[in-house]
């Protein structure tokens, strides 16, 4: 590379970097003031470092072969400054590439006054929702920091107490230090502070009470100032309708929403696939498991397109807190083994869940599973016979395509990296991601695999969810037409 190149090269990265450190103000300002989300082909860059801007661009380039720049985008930002916009989520990626591809001669400013008509409409503010967090494990202390990033802005569901049993008395201390520090996440990229007075976790500004009980039926949230609160039911311990009403006689709630699947007649979401199914006034919901989330959009995706006629599901799945750490008893078969020294085959009810949330795969699905000494991310291989004989860059190409343009954006991530690995995941906030270079077609066979934040990526599911129910979820732009 000649003295020329590397000049033109570094020059390109820092216009490019100078445009990103522009957007940040930009961004802050209309998400706090305005309540507006901003994107970039589904990726979220309110409250993101430059770094994280930049491969925001980089990652539409890299699937998609078209040059998106932040020097493209930021003009899109520029011109939203001075829109009298409601409370939205705007993807600026697609506005500039639906611009850039229209044939038209119209200015820029023009064709977005266009496009966000609707969002240019006076619209009611979203009201606060009070939201409890009863237990605070692994999924717990990640909806904590999800919701607790939204301080700010998009004020529709607010953190006003979690629910635990007491541990001793460091208790709040220990609590914010597991909210603060995360072996597999890593810090969180907030300010966490403890008022013992109140009893209660200061996290980004907003206080948070620390309520300590063994039964969920005896707690007065109206003491608190809790009111019409819906309760994110994250132990596990009650997964059926008796059990999770349990939260509903509570003073100060009126909805439940369980972080597990459940049982009986409750509705099990997969936010992407059936959230339509959600109305006012069911009392309990389901969030489903994390496995279900990753596989379902991706079945979806391929049942639509090329058709499913049955198919088996394996899942490679990190631990988790329900194995033994050591050799010990437990009454679960093959989980008594140490779960850091073994893999252990053990069963998964994902496949049958999957015809719970999607009726058309209703007993085609087989499925198993094999827990593994990693502590985070997994990864689900789905063997299906199809009705369409296609091959790898068919399928590639229509899995790109949900991945970047679809409905299911948020819920299917796409990766052709040759050296992906399961590390690579961690924090990924789709429900499942792609591997287009592990896809393996024969005819009307094919095998695919689907890598997941069995952690972070289920939470930011369950977010999802939460928004709907409490009305806090944002209208996207441009509307696909």
């Amino acid at each position: 590379m000649t003295q020329e190149m590397q000049d033109s090269c570094l020059k390109s990265w820092e216009e490019r970097e100078r445009a990103a450190e522009s957007m940040v103000p930009l961004v802050g300002s209309l998400y706090r003031d305005r309540s507006v989300e901003v994107s970039v082909f589904g990726r979220l860059i309110v409250k993101r470092n430059i770094a994280d801007i930049l491969k925001a661009h980089q990652f539409v380039h890299q699937i998609e072969e078209t040059e998106l720049s932040p020097l493209n985008t930021l003009d899109v930002i520029k011109a939203l400054t001075d829109l009298p916009l409601s409370p939205s989520h705007i993807d600026v990626g697609k506005l500039f590439v639906k611009y850039r591809d229209q044939n038209g001669g119209t200015t820029l400013i023009d064709f977005l006054k266009q496009e966000l008509a609707d969002a240019c409409e006076e619209t009611e503010s979203v009201q606060q929702k009070d939201v409890i967090l009863y237990g605070f494990g692994r999924i717990g202390r990640l909806l904590a920091r999800l919701l607790c990033d939204r301080t700010g802005g998009g004020k529709g569901d607010r953190l006003r107490a979690i629910v635990v049993r007491k541990g001793g008395g460091n208790d709040l201390q220990k609590r914010a230090s597991l909210l603060s520090y995360d072996s597999v996440h890593g810090p969180f990229d907030g300010i966490v502070s403890i008022d013992e007075e109140t009893s209660s976790l200061v996290v980004n500004g907003q206080q948070i009470r620390v309520i300590y009980s063994n039964t969920p039926e005896k707690i007065d949230y109206t003491a608190y100032g809790i009111e019409n609160a819906t309760v994110v039911d994250n132990t596990g311990i009650w997964r059926d309708e008796d059990g999770l009403s349990l939260h509903l006689q509570a003073k100060g709630t009126s909805q439940v929403l369980l972080t597990a699947p459940a049982k009986g007649n409750i509705k099990n979401i997969v936010h992407g696939i059936n959230h339509s199914m959600i109305r006012d006034d069911d009392r309990i919901l389901s969030a489903a498991s994390c496995t279900t989330n990753a596989i379902t959009p991706v079945l979806k995706a391929i049942h639509d397109k090329f058709g499913v006629i049955n198919g088996h599901v394996e899942t490679v799945h990190s631990y988790t807190n329900d194995q033994n750490l050591i050799d010990n008893y437990h009454k679960g078969d093959r989980r008594g083994r140490s779960a850091a020294l073994n893999m252990v085959l053990t069963e998964t009810g994902a496949a049958k869940a999957v015809g719970k949330a999607m009726p058309e795969m209703e007993g085609k699905l087989s499925g198993s599973s094999v827990r593994v000494p990693t502590p985070n991310v997994s990864i689900a291989i789905l063997s299906l016979n199809l009705e369409t004989i296609t091959d790898k860059e068919a399928v590639n190409n229509h899995m790109r395509y949900m991945a970047l343009y679809s409905d299911l954006q948020k819920q299917i991530d796409y990766t052709n990296s040759p050296e992906a690995v399961s590390s690579d995941f961690v924090g990924s906030r789709a429900a499942g991601v792609f591997d287009a270079l592990a896809t393996i077609v024969n005819g009307n066979h094919c095998v695919l695999y689907v890598w997941y934040d069995n952690e972070f990526g289920y939470a930011c599911q369950v977010v999802r969810i939460l928004r709907q129910i409490t009305h806090a979820a944002l209208p996207v732009y441009p509307v696909k037409k």
